[in-house]
């Protein structure tokens, strides 16, 4: 038991994926009645001003019952991404030639609406 009295699941099996600043944890871990159940964990990692790191961390708890269901709905989901989309990453960041919808000159820029703020008014 840990010191605040509840019981600490021990991880049966554990996978890790390095992407980029995210990484993802699969780990499979035991019930009270010893079954098995899969727990993936997305932790994304910050910078503060100061510089020091953070990580913002967010589960999902998948149980045997799920798992058909799930693996089908990732399949049908995933498939249709690279079918509409392709493989290629398209993202300012994976980019370089990446242009935002607002870079064209008909568009003003979002932060250009509210250059022109004056508060003397107030």
């Amino acid at each position: 038991m840990s010191d605040n009295g509840t019981m600490q699941k021990e991880e049966i099996y554990s996978k890790v994926l390095r992407a980029g600043r995210r990484t993802y944890f699969f780990d499979v871990r035991a019930t009270k009645a010893n079954d098995y159940y899969l727990t993936i964990t997305e932790s994304k990692k910050f910078t503060n001003e100061d510089g020091s790191f953070y990580y913002k961390k967010h589960k999902i708890y998948l149980y045997k019952e799920d798992f058909e269901g799930f693996a089908d709905m990732l399949e049908e989901v995933t498939s249709f991404i690279v079918d509409e989309k392709g493989e290629e990453v398209i993202s300012e960041r994976h980019q370089k030639d990446f242009k935002k919808e607002y870079d064209s000159d008909d568009e003003e820029k979002p932060a250009e609406k509210f250059t022109n703020v004056s508060f003397d008014d107030i």
